[in-house]
């Protein structure tokens, strides 16, 4: 009896396809993973077209730089430092090591007061060599002097003789005197000069002994001590351990402030012109000023013109080397001939796009961008000839790409320059 054959076909695993639990949970995760993308895509394309940046901003204002600048009536806002007119870097006229300094930073000295000096031991045996030498010569000169005078009596006498009797002195005789007291008179005028040389050399020697007195060349105070006792000092600076100048002083009555204007508002600026001066120590006070200079000449290289002003108000704050910010006041006159207010705005707040110049607005929590047409930077800031009106509020501070529409939120006002 046969047995039955069994279909082993129908026990075969299908490996192609896979259960319908796995195809139902990949469908799932596959419809999730879609379903994230276009929520992080539409994120994204949300952040880009609205996203909200944080800025700092100025409000623009007519005639002056708005709340981060200038105020109405100025022309030409500049940055420059207090130096002090009468200034001068005092050296030893003789080379020589510092034994004695009697001054200090700070220190104030008059004219002629001496501030220090130098070891003067050979000079002073200098002195004292030249003063022997002219009285040597002067003793020589009075010597010459009395041989002189005694070879002119003989002279004299001989041609007395010969003229009452040619025969007690001959004529040879005579002229043998008289030569002789000629020659005398030669040598008197030779030491003369001799004394002249002797005492020309003392009275050398006597000022290069002079000259290890160091002295104020004018009133003023010291603003640095640039040798020590015990330092050699030189006239000139030579290298090695030779120092140069010994203190610096300037007179701080003469102070001013120096800036460099560009050259495309110098035509605004004139000699005697008022002028409002803040210290960056000081930025709450101000001081008068008055344009003192204009430099008749250009730098090139910065496309600038130096002004110089002087301080009307004498403050014992303001120091030489501290850096300022100079407000030139517009002329009255020239300034009711204007038919347009002048808006000036913060330097950072022009950009460049496109190669073009434009700001950056704030208009009801929202970016706007306008073209305009900038001057030169003066005093960190711009002049803006066309594209605002005044009272705009522009951005100083944000990121480096914005966008039209964007959301902002604005930080703390943008600190004047």
């Amino acid at each position: 009896m046969t047995q039955p054959a069994h279909d082993l076909s129908k026990l075969a695993i299908n490996r192609d396809a896979p259960p319908a639990g796995v195809r139902k949970a990949f469908r799932t995760a596959l419809l999730l993973a879609v379903v994230g993308l276009v929520i992080v895509a539409g994120a994204m394309a949300l952040l880009r077209r609205g996203g909200t940046v944080a800025v700092e901003v100025a409000t623009v204002a007519a005639s002056g730089g708005g709340t981060a600048g200038a105020g109405r009536g100025v022309s030409v806002v500049a940055n420059g430092y207090v130096v002090a007119r009468t200034k001068a870097s005092v050296s030893a006229k003789v080379a020589g090591r510092l034994a004695f300094l009697g001054v200090s930073e700070g220190s104030h000295v008059q004219s002629g007061d001496v501030i220090a000096r130098l070891e003067s031991a050979e000079y002073q045996a200098g002195v004292s060599e030249a003063e022997a030498n002219a009285a040597s010569a002067r003793a020589t000169q009075i010597e010459a002097e009395t041989d002189r005078d005694q070879l002119l009596r003989e002279a004299r006498r001989a041609r007395d003789l010969r003229t009452q009797n040619t025969n007690l002195v001959s004529a040879q005789d005579v002229e043998a005197a008289e030569s002789r007291a000629a020659q005398a008179e030669a040598r008197v005028r030779a030491q003369v000069a001799r004394v002249q040389a002797a005492e020309a050399g003392l009275r050398l020697a006597q000022a290069n002994l002079d000259n290890t007195v160091i002295r104020a060349p004018f009133t003023g105070t010291v603003l640095r001590k640039e040798a020590e006792v015990g330092e050699v000092v030189a006239p000139s600076v030579g290298g090695g351990l030779t120092r140069g100048a010994v203190v610096t002083m300037a007179d701080l009555r003469t102070l001013e402030v120096e800036v460099d204007v560009n050259e495309a508002y110098i035509a605004r600026i004139r000699s005697g012109q008022g002028a409002r001066i803040t210290l960056d120590a000081y930025p709450d006070t101000t001081f008068r000023g008055t344009t003192r200079q204009v430099v008749p000449t250009a730098d090139r290289q910065r496309a600038t013109v130096q002004v110089k002003v002087s301080i009307l108000d004498r403050d014992p704050r303001i120091l030489p080397e501290m850096g300022a910010k100079v407000e030139f006041m517009e002329d009255p006159a020239a300034a009711g001939q204007q038919a347009a207010p002048r808006i000036v705005v913060p330097a950072a707040a022009v950009r460049t796009e496109g190669g073009s110049p434009v700001v950056w607005m704030v208009r009801d929590g929202r970016l706007a961008v306008r073209g305009v047409d900038a001057g030169p930077v003066s005093g960190g800031f711009r002049e803006i000839r066309r594209g605002l009106a005044g009272g705009e509020v522009v951005v100083v501070v944000g990121p480096e790409v914005l966008k039209a529409g964007q959301r902002v939120t604005i930080g703390r006002p943008a600190a004047p320059q």
